[in-house]
């Protein structure tokens, strides 16, 4: 997803809240919120606490959304995987979700967001608390109750068209 913006503007120019968060989908409050979770997203701030974002603010903004949004990261790891360069930058899909058409999928068929968010070397990590080895195993555990639910789903479903 590449912001798309279609106020005149030069593509470099400097966007306001509104803007950014209009052209994202993003409300104002996310924003700023995201500004205190994540050091590296530093808009400049004119008088009147403004803040206009540069583009390089945008792409950023834009690959936050996505790790937290639709890859399932968390704040926290979404935070440590752009510090760490793990993320690719906005500007296009990334991974598998590049090759996912919009409709007429089944769920069944789509990648598992829950199980996709943790890279493929996180077992040769040590498992101290809040390390993304540790919260692999979590991963996993939700995955598991994902599934059950699901199969309760089903039967549910079953039942009532019975």
């Amino acid at each position: 997803m590449t912001a798309q913006f279609e106020d005149g503007k030069d593509e470099g120019a400097l966007r306001t809240i509104g803007e950014v968060g209009q052209a994202l989908d993003i409300k104002p409050h996310v924003l700023r919120y995201w500004e205190e979770q994540f050091p590296t997203l530093e808009p400049l701030k004119r008088s009147g606490n403004r803040r206009y974002y540069r583009p390089g603010d945008v792409a950023l903004i834009e690959t936050i959304n996505r790790l937290v949004n639709v890859e399932g990261y968390t704040i926290k790891g979404a935070r440590v995987a752009i510090e760490e360069g793990r993320a690719d930058m906005a500007g296009g899909p990334s991974g598998s979700d590049a090759d996912v058409p919009d409709n007429g999928i089944e769920e069944a068929s789509l990648p598992d967001p829950v199980l996709s968010a943790e890279p493929a070397n996180a077992g040769a990590r040590e498992r101290a608390p809040g390390s993304a080895a540790a919260n692999a195993d979590g991963r996993i555990a939700v995955a598991e109750a994902i599934a059950e639910l699901k199969d309760i789903r089903a039967r549910l479903e079953a039942a009532i068209a019975a």
